[in-house]
């Protein structure tokens, strides 16, 4: 079994303090503490311990050094505090400065440690890597300034409740396509045109966002929408999706919901080859629904959606297009979108509008 090391303990070190009092042997001390020989020893030496036997110049009996045990613990909490290594992110380090500008600007820790490694290679004193931002920021003192390190985080979620497995009552559409049915080329991310779309909704279910990414690049476009209704979304992707080139409008996966029963309509009207997810199988999706929680962070759950504009939704869905992403080797999902159609030669322009 693999051997473990402990320091000892102040009621240890008293307890060496007062059998060595008593003239016990550092063996006889060690088998009464469970420790080796060789630890006991050393506290003493460390501590100044002498024995009465040693002779000092002259030939003249040395005066033996106590063991004190409250100094020994004082000068073992002492050296412990000497080797810890300086703090990298220090709240007046150049290095802080810079993370925390990228924390205000809603990028995660993974997504500032990554770009921090790419922009300094082998240059470890101008990076951080994420458990070293998290650990900066909740070893912050309570109070006002850890609340608002806390805050520029992404608010995790909560306790999860299973999804009913029971008859769904929404009804189901008509004339859907699998999933299962969809292209090689799709499935297998290896061009953008490809996407996942859903539905947010907010307070009360009374006003809604709809969700859009590519599944090759990750570029969000986001679509506002008056209502949860089939025709409001008929409305709002046909808008979305018609500026775009062809190249970049091949499929659209989403889930049962009953805002896409005019799918065909919208297939019609696009060019889009629509496929539908099983019920209650959300990783099908999975592009999409960790998006979904990249956008609450813009958008909280219980917040009216209505009030925004598409000019914000837009300014939102940018944000995210420009922070980088781990899966795409912490490019933005806007440089990796527009290097693809560049080498394709497909219409950027109503892309580019999207962030202007």
């Amino acid at each position: 079994m693999k051997a473990t090391y402990t320091h000892l303990s102040a009621e240890e070190r008293g307890a060496i303090m007062a059998m060595k009092f008593q003239d016990c042997s550092v063996r006889g001390i060690a088998r009464a503490l469970g420790r080796c020989p060789s630890t006991i020893s050393r506290e003493l030496r460390r501590n100044g311990y002498k024995q009465e036997s040693e002779l000092g110049p002259m030939g003249r009996p040395r005066v033996a050094g106590g063991y004190n045990a409250v100094r020994a613990g004082v000068r073992a909490r002492r050296l412990r505090r000497a080797c810890r290594p300086t703090r990298k992110l220090h709240p007046d380090g150049a290095l802080w400065q810079r993370v925390h500008g990228l924390l205000c600007q809603s990028w995660s820790p993974e997504q500032i440690a990554g770009t921090l490694k790419r922009e300094h290679p082998g240059q470890p004193q101008l990076q951080a890597s994420h458990e070293t931002i998290y650990t900066a920021i909740y070893a912050a003192p309570r109070g006002e300034l850890r609340r608002q390190l806390v805050s520029l985080l992404r608010q995790g979620r909560g306790a999860r409740r299973p999804q009913a497995r029971g008859t769904g009552r929404r009804g189901a559409l008509q004339d859907i396509v699998s999933i299962h049915l969809r292209p090689p080329e799709a499935s297998d991310r290896l061009l953008p045109g490809h996407w996942e779309g859903d539905l947010i909704k907010g307070s009360r279910n009374q006003s809604a966002v709809g969700t859009l990414v590519c599944r090759k690049t990750l570029f969000v476009m986001l679509v506002k929408m008056d209502g949860a209704t089939a025709e409001e979304a008929l409305r709002g992707y046909e808008q979305a999706f018609s500026p775009l080139d062809d190249a970049l409008r091949q499929t659209l996966t989403y889930d049962q919901g009953k805002e896409m029963a005019l799918h065909k309509k919208l297939a019609e009207s696009t060019g889009l080859k629509i496929y539908f997810a099983d019920p209650h199988s959300p990783w099908q999706r999975g592009i999409n629904e960790n998006t979904n929680g990249l956008i609450r962070q813009y958008l909280p759950k219980g917040t009216d959606l209505s009030v925004y504009s598409q000019r914000q939704l837009d300014h939102i869905a940018w944000s995210l297009n420009t922070r980088p992403r781990k899966t795409l080797g912490f490019r933005t999902p806007a440089e990796v979108l527009f290097e693809d159609c560049f080498k394709q030669n497909v219409d950027i322009q109503p892309i580019v509008a999207l962030g202007i």
